[in-house]
């Protein structure tokens, strides 16, 4: 999941191509529907990105009681507008009348907690929560942003690798080599648990043990360790199926058909954690999420490669989720802060009708 922040941003006007009364304001790569005449090129706006829960007076001030997704209708999310694409909201809330905002555009100014904006977090299931104990040692996974909204991440014509985003729940497993006591041990977590440093303890009733066992991935993770001569080795899938999101791939959560992808790989060696390639790593001992794309980046054909059916079950079932892109040597973002990666989210994924969102 990316990392929420509510900044002020310049903005490209363009004209709907469908509504006498309506634009598009574009901020990065997103297009938000915005009344004709609010904003010009070349202005500064609030930007309100997806997945943001928005306090009731903003809703009632923004004129969008009502209007937006979840049962308290607080939530934002992607729409389509006479059949354009709304990705997040172009705004000029009150609270921030007196502040110079194209100033904070260039100082990138967060004010979600200042407009009292918070991250939508779903509910957890009970499959995929459990009784949690510290495990320092857990090697955590990376938010990803969407690169619509952070464009510069990579360079036009950079190599690339894309791979297909799948729609279930992040697995995080960390195995640490034996210590001075001989002892290796096994952490398995949640994305949501993996970033508080907790790890879910053995239950074969917990989905993402059942994953880990039933793919045998901690005996994996323990063969790279002495490959590579690791203190400790991540390895990071996805859990899919029937009772897992609302997309399947034709696997079933709930059975011993459970369905298992790993997409990255972490390790710790002479002290340093470095990011490594899991198709180069594990090779067939593992099922992969499917590498789509390798290439020169260029982001319409990133966009184009987002969308289509799904590629996991091999007999496209359902629409495809989006995709990973990463760069094709690892490398560190300015953009970010942190590893060159993001994510591309297809459209018709973002407006499907009941979709689910556990982590």
């Amino acid at each position: 999941m990316s990392t929420l922040r509510v900044t002020a941003e310049v903005l490209t006007v363009l004209e709907h191509p469908n509504a006498d009364a309506l634009e598009l304001a574009q901020v990065g790569l997103y297009r938000a529907v915005v009344a004709k005449g609010a904003y010009r090129t070349g202005e500064v706006a609030v930007y309100i990105p997806e997945q943001s829960v928005l306090p009731a007076a903003l809703v009632e001030e923004l004129g969008l009681t009502g209007r937006l997704a979840g049962s308290n209708s607080d939530r934002v999310k992607a729409v389509r507008l006479r059949g354009e694409l709304s990705q997040g909201i172009v705004c000029r809330p009150a609270a921030l009348a007196g502040v110079d905002l194209v100033r904070a555009a260039a100082e990138g100014t967060d004010f979600a907690e200042r407009l009292g904006i918070a991250k939508w977090v779903p509910p957890v299931p009970p499959t995929m929560s459990g009784e949690v104990e510290s495990a320092p040692d857990l090697l955590p996974w990376t938010d990803i942003e969407n690169i619509q909204r952070y464009p510069g991440i990579f360079d036009a014509g950079e190599p690339v690798v894309l791979t297909e985003k799948l729609h279930g729940s992040a697995c995080l497993l960390t195995y640490v080599a034996p210590g001075d006591d001989g002892t290796e041990r096994v952490h398995v977590s949640s994305k949501g648990f993996g970033a508080k440093s907790l790890a879910l303890k053995e239950d074969p009733r917990n989905l993402y043990w059942r994953a880990v066992r039933g793919h045998g991935v901690a005996e994996v993770a323990a063969e790279l360790a002495r490959r590579l001569g690791a203190r400790r080795v991540g390895i990071f899938g996805e859990v899919y199926g029937a009772g897992v999101q609302d997309l399947t791939y034709g696997a079933d959560g709930r059975r011993e058909t459970l369905g298992y992808a790993a997409f990255d790989v972490s390790a710790e060696i002479d002290g340093t954690v470095r990011w490594l390639d899991a198709a180069e790593l594990i090779g067939d001992a593992l099922p992969l999420a499917p590498r789509l794309y390798e290439g020169p980046y260029d982001s319409e054909r990133v966009l184009e490669i987002a969308s289509g059916r799904e590629t996991v079950s091999g007999r496209e079932l359902h629409l495809r989720e989006g995709v990973v892109i990463r760069a094709a040597k690892e490398r560190h973002s300015t953009v970010t802060g942190g590893r060159a990666i993001a994510k591309a989210v297809s459209p018709a994924y973002l407006t499907r009708k009941g979709g689910t969102e556990y982590e």
